[in-house]
């Protein structure tokens, strides 16, 4: 009997054997669905992800619903009837319960408010839409903001309803994983501003230690739902690097940041779950402290780390998903693009242990005919290389 696409993804991180290595090809803008099918030469009408033949199926709670679909105007509209966010056109942004604002018509997601930044002009549109214990915020000093800031309520009625319908997968075949994108510190920093947020952990730390708290006491709301629906992986989304090297000191992170990972990587641990974390950038130096934690899994493992070392040094420790540099396929030949992809399988999937994946979501200057040329390679390389 086959496996299914479920099995073979768990089985990664159970250790045991599988037919071939599991992949997925995320694109970073889904109204590209059916230019990359005609790029193919395949019907418009076709399931773009079984084209790919991915493995996972990404699934959100409402409160995420902006960060992923802001250029769709139907969930949007759907969120909004909700209360969960608010679209304004004119701004080309949508405001969600968090108090952030994420930019319509971008390729993947850029968030350009928050409730915590001080932006006045901005301050007065969001005015229009967010809740009063939002708007009370606005113009008060930034500890006194932050103190009174409150995360949505992560069990609030409608916000799981898509991880309720998704908890089996789809068809019972692909992995269904909650996403944990946007997970603590990048919700804290898209609040608070980017440059605000790193002056204040480095000036007066217990402002983005409270906040973080906070976020994190909503992450931990979601945990026990998740385990509860039968979900046996938990995602966490939070880039902690560059590209040659990590935003935090060692001292810095251990201090700030790790606390909040412990504490939420526990939690999914003692409910039975893998945790399996998304942070772009040369990474590599947090790996220890994060396996501590209770780190199981990593994408997308960008190549600016030193994939055979990663392999060698944590192969044991973590399943990896991702290493095919996205950033290179745009300016690659096909040519050039399966030999790359085959090097990195050949590297991170020797014993297994790996999930066959772009370095970052395939962004709009990657053509079709690259795309299917990564394909071919995952489809020729996924069983002989383990």
């Amino acid at each position: 009997m086959a496996m299914t696409k479920a099995e073979r993804v768990m089985n990664q991180f159970l250790r045991k054997p599988v037919d071939y290595l599991p992949s997925q090809i995320t694109l970073s803008d889904r109204t590209r669905d059916k230019e990359i099918l005609r790029g193919m030469g395949l019907p418009e009408d076709a399931d773009l992800n079984e084209v790919l033949e991915n493995h996972i199926q990404w699934t959100f709670v409402t409160d995420d619903w902006p960060l992923f679909f802001s250029n769709f105007d139907e969930i949007i509209e759907d969120g909004t009837k909700l209360g969960y966010m608010w679209m304004d056109r004119e701004a080309r942004t949508v405001f969600d319960s968090w108090g952030m604002g994420v930019l319509r018509g971008e390729d993947g997601f850029f968030t350009n408010y928050g409730v915590l930044r001080g932006d006045k002009e901005m301050d007065k549109i969001a005015g229009n839409y967010l809740p009063d214990h939002l708007t009370k915020l606005f113009g008060m000093p930034l500890e006194q903001a932050v103190e009174a800031y409150e995360a949505p309520d992560p069990l609030r009625e409608h916000n799981t309803m898509w991880i309720e319908r998704d908890k089996d997968g789809v068809a019972g075949d692909l992995c269904a994983i909650p996403s944990g994108y946007f997970g603590i510190y990048e919700r804290a920093y898209a609040l608070m501003g980017f440059q605000n947020f790193m002056t204040e952990i480095a000036g007066n730390p217990r402002i983005t230690y409270t906040l973080m708290e906070k976020i994190t006491d909503y992450r931990m709301g979601l945990a026990k739902v998740k385990a509860d629906l039968g979900y046996k992986i938990a995602h966490h989304g939070d880039d902690l690097a560059m590209e040659h090297c990590g935003f935090f000191s060692e001292k810095m992170f251990e201090e700030q940041l790790l606390p909040h990972f412990k504490r939420l990587f526990g939690e999914y641990r003692r409910l039975g779950m893998e945790v399996f974390m998304h942070s772009c950038g040369q990474m590599a130096d947090y790996l220890p402290q994060l396996i501590d934690a209770g780190l199981t899994g990593w994408e997308p493992v960008q190549p600016c780390n030193d994939l055979a070392k990663v392999k060698r040094e944590y192969g044991k420790d973590l399943v990896f998903m991702g290493g095919v540099d996205e950033k290179a396929m745009g300016q690659m030949t096909p040519d050039q693009v399966r030999e790359m992809t085959a090097e990195t399988i050949k590297i991170l999937g020797k014993g297994g242990g790996y999930i066959i994946a772009p370095s970052q979501e395939v962004m709009s200057d990657v053509p079709p005919e690259n795309i299917a040329a990564m394909l071919s390679a995952a489809i020729e390389w996924r069983e002989k290389a383990m």
